[in-house]
């Protein structure tokens, strides 16, 4: 069967996105193509150890959730990834995937609810943005903006009126910690009316930057 590279596997409570506060585990994958201004995951650009899929679905099992989160890194960088996601998919598992929109989407199942990033200016990976994406959401997946100053929040309504995100699948607006004042994000937010989610990372509120957390 198949490997994957992996930084590691834990169970925590998902920080983020529409399932934040659900117990679920986590399946970290190494490698990533980008260098986002403001990752918070570098350990996860090398290094890591190869597992069998049937190895990682033991170890997922033993957790006892049905909720997990396929991340990294980014996943996609690995095309064993889609397999191992469709896997836990048929096995009956609620599969997410947080991907940072730089790589093609299009083969993955159906059944996995994507999350996926629009690199903001601040990121410094905003070239890197892969638009063609877009038209592989549907209702279940969400858009993540991560925003990090003034420039970065009016980019992001633009291109959300710009591709109409809020009638394709659900809207994510999160501040960077320690860069962009949450209270303020949030103001914004209801002055202008989006028809967005604001989100803080709740496993730093909790854990700050604790691994496995």
């Amino acid at each position: 069967m198949n490997s994957v590279r992996i930084t590691e596997i834990f169970f925590s409570l998902q920080g983020e996105s529409n399932t934040v506060g659900i117990p679920t585990v986590f399946i970290r994958l190494t490698g990533c193509p980008l260098r986002c201004g403001y990752c918070d995951t570098e350990y996860a650009f090398t290094g890591g150890q190869k597992k069998s899929i049937s190895d990682i679905i033991a170890e997922v099992e033993s957790f006892g959730s049905r909720y997990i989160t396929v991340t990294g890194g980014e996943p996609l960088a690995q095309p064993t990834c889609l397999e191992l996601m469709t896997k836990l998919l048929d096995l009956g598992y609620v599969v997410s995937l947080e991907t940072s929109g730089a790589l093609d989407i299009s083969g993955v199942d159906s059944r996995a609810v994507k999350v996926m990033d629009i690199k903001t200016p601040s990121s410094g990976e905003l070239s890197r943005n892969l638009f063609s994406n877009i038209r592989h959401l549907n209702k279940n997946d969400q858009v993540k903006f991560v925003i990090g100053n003034d420039e970065d929040y009016t980019w992001s309504k633009r291109i959300l009126s710009e591709y109409q995100l809020a009638d394709r699948c659900e809207i994510l607006f999160s501040p960077v910690m320690g860069q962009q004042n949450p209270t303020e994000l949030a103001d914004k937010i209801l002055q202008d009316k989006l028809p967005v989610r604001f989100q803080i990372q709740l496993h730093k509120l909790l854990w700050d930057d604790a691994r496995g957390k």
